[in-house]
């Protein structure tokens, strides 16, 4: 008889099946199999908040035949996902498998290689119950919100809406940033900059005037400025040299995987999710066969092997030098809050370098593994050391400052540089100045600025805070801002993340008659409790006990004082006109998705199709361009006299001619966004104006 050991997809399963050879069977559970059916809440709140678990439609014959492997098996191992999702599904499976929870059937793979599959394999343990009933915890606490408190909402200000324990936060940290932009009131200020070029040089410089704490406030005293330093004479009376030294950025974890993905790569989190799971699961390579490639992507601590460490400074030494190895390997500290279940996010090989394996991965796999892989390497490389340079010039009592730097060593940049939000500013080198050194002033210029409203939330930026804030867990981040874009809570307008009204509104109900569901802290506690579970140190029944007291008697109270309150938007209201009785028509929400209809319902039962015109008329038949879907949400653009008309395209059209052939441009998707003309054989492109 064979071992079966149960992980949760086919290809974790190849990739697994290689290393094990024969004497096991490995199969794939395909995720979940039993969970809390849609249909009806599904826990009986009567009866200690008892989950009412069923098998997942669908899976029934996929269970039925791991009961018949697991019946003819030796003995069966538990393999799935090393955090809280994956211990609950081997308790599922445990169940419906009839294995003994307490036994050492339980194995654990940070990374699927053939040490990671060896090391799992010898050290099986229990199912650890305190890790699954945190899963349970939050998942009976998340459908005890969404299912409560969805259908109030719904009936209050749209049909088919839905409200949730980490999503409504989530909203309202972006409909909070947004209120602060339209409160924002700009200030005008002024500075005066300067191009100073050095007695005897040919090289200018910038420098720009100091004033402390004050403020030039307008143009006037900007000129008074300028007047004052006419035709004088510059000098530099301070040059200061220095030091800086810059430190590689940690591995990953999954909120920084996430992060700078979205900034370099452009990645959403789902997109980078599901790609990372691929990556660790395995890839067929090149003389290598099914491969995992980064360690388990569901982490939030940045605990490195010694092993890897020593791997990774092999490398190093080898491929760059000794001279690019810090004093002593680095140790990066994770956050108090870390789970250290898992090491940091990191190549499973560091030795085997993204350009070696290319050919075997996909585009989108190949941008990951060599971000992770570049990533985690540099984090174990020295610093880069750079030069610095201040300077004070001089003139009628006025300072100018000036400062520059240039790398002394490179270090671990010669790899790979941490990106953030805010533009970089260019490296800069000064000239040399000495003390005393008269430099004559080629322009000074004053410059007109006002201060600015602080950014919308970027995909990048709101992970951070909720991160920083303690929202959710890393790995639930993407599944979050998909759900708020595709309930259209929130809106992408190129990288920024907008709330619609649709978004605010929910957000303001809550906010009024739901204050602790929304609150930050409040949400941040909740998961500080959960947290409690997992260590065994709370009860999972006393926790939700203690949440829904409170939320039962809100959510009553609720119903009560809202009896018959319905909240109207103006984004529903159309400029089309009913032709049976001269109303506004309105867009509704159906169990379809959305049409137009008449407001006078039921007295006037009138409706249409919903059609989202982009005001760009059909390049073939001058009808309306719509935009369409595919069954995978996938978003296209087609003519709205369809059958008729065939026009279809991936890329938008817009409304232009290119200037060379006279046909319809279009913009390209993409980080650049340039706007191109599709005609064969014209090749006009220019970059896309951005507003």
């Amino acid at each position: 008889m064979s071992n079966l050991v149960i992980v949760e997809s086919p290809a974790k399963a190849k990739t697994i099946k290689k290393y094990l050879g024969s004497g096991y069977d490995v199969v794939a559970s395909m995720g979940h199999v039993r969970d809390l059916p849609k249909a009806r809440l599904s826990v009986d709140v009567k009866n200690n908040y008892e989950p009412k678990y069923a098998i997942i439609k669908g899976k029934e014959s996929l269970v039925k035949d791991l009961k018949k492997l697991a019946d003819g098996s030796e003995k069966v191992y538990l393999a799935t996902d090393p955090d809280r999702e994956g211990e609950a599904i081997s308790w599922h499976l445990a169940y419906l498998l009839d294995l003994d929870i307490n036994e050492n059937n339980r194995v654990e793979f940070n990374e699927i290689t053939k040490k990671g599959v060896s090391s799992g394999m010898e050290s099986p343990r229990s199912i650890n119950i305190d890790l699954v009933n945190a899963q349970q915890a939050r998942r009976v606490l998340d459908r005890l919100v969404g299912y409560k408190l969805s259908p109030f909402v719904s009936q209050k200000i749209r049909r088919g809406m839905s409200a949730g324990r980490v999503q409504s936060v989530a909203v309202r940290i972006i409909v909070d940033r947004e209120n602060e932009i339209r409160k924002f009131n700009p200030e005008e200020y002024w500075t005066v900059d300067a191009k100073f070029i050095p007695k005897g040089s040919r090289k200018s410089f910038t420098a720009s005037l100091y004033l402390g704490k004050e403020k030039i406030k307008n143009e006037d005293e900007a000129q008074k400025i300028l007047n004052n330093l006419e035709g004088a004479d510059f000098t530099v009376t301070k040059v200061k040299h220095g030091t800086r030294k810059k430190s590689p950025a940690p591995p990953f974890i999954t909120s920084t995987l996430q992060q700078e993905a979205s900034r370099k790569l452009g990645f959403q989190s789902r997109r980078t999710m599901k790609v990372a799971q691929e990556l660790y699961e395995g890839i067929d390579i090149d003389s290598m066969g099914a491969t995992g490639l980064i360690t388990y992507m569901r982490t939030d601590s940045l605990r490195v092997s010694s092993q890897a460490i020593a791997e990774a400074s092999n490398y190093i030494e080898s491929n760059f030098g000794e001279k690019y190895l810090p004093a002593k390997a680095r140790v990066y500290k994770s956050r108090s809050n870390a789970q250290d279940g898992h090491e940091a996010i990191r190549p499973s090989m560091p030795s085997l370098e993204p350009d070696k394996i290319k050919s075997s991965l996909t585009s989108d796999q190949y941008k990951l593994y060599s971000l992770i892989w570049k990533r985690f390497i540099s984090s174990q490389m020295a610093d880069c050391l750079q030069k610095t340079t201040q300077a004070d010039i001089e003139a009628n009592g006025y300072v100018f400052k000036a400062s520059g730097y240039h790398v002394d060593f490179d270090g671990f940049t010669v790899l790979y540089t941490e990106s953030n939000d805010v533009a970089e500013t260019k490296k800069t080198e000064l000239p040399p100045l000495e003390n005393g050194m008269a430099v004559r002033a080629k322009e000074i210029l004053p410059n007109q600025h006002f201060t600015q409203p602080p950014a919308r939330y970027t995909e990048a930026s709101l992970i951070k805070a909720l991160e920083e804030h303690g929202i959710g867990r890393p790995s639930t981040y993407a599944a979050t801002i998909s759900t708020i874009t595709g309930r259209e809570y929130v809106k992408r307008e190129a990288k920024a993340l907008v709330p619609t009204e649709l978004g605010e509104a929910m957000v303001n109900l809550m906010k009024e008659r739901f204050p602790k569901i929304v609150n930050v802290k409040f949400t941040a506690q909740m998961e500080n409790e959960l947290d409690t579970v997992e260590k065994g140190q709370v009860q999972w029944v006393e926790l939700i006990d203690e949440f829904y007291q409170d939320f039962e008697k809100t959510l009553k109270k609720a119903k009560t004082e809202m009896d018959g309150v319905k909240i109207k938007l103006e984004e529903d209201q159309t400029d089309i006109i009913c032709e049976n009785c001269g109303r506004n028509m309105v867009i509704k929400v159906g169990r379809f998705g959305k049409f137009i209809a008449c407001p006078g319902y039921p007295e006037c039962k009138n409706i249409k199709k919903y059609v989202q015109k982009i005001g760009v008329p059909c390049p073939k038949c001058n009808g309306d361009v719509i935009i369409k879907t595919t069954k995978k949400k996938r978003t296209f653009y087609g003519c709205s006299n369809y059958p008729n008309c065939d026009f279809v395209s991936w890329n938008e059209p817009v409304n232009e001619k290119c200037p060379q052939c006279g046909n319809i441009l279009y913009k390209k998707a993409g980080k650049k966004g340039t706007i191109y003309c599709a005609q064969e054989g014209c090749g006009y492109e220019k970059p896309q104006v951005k507003e």
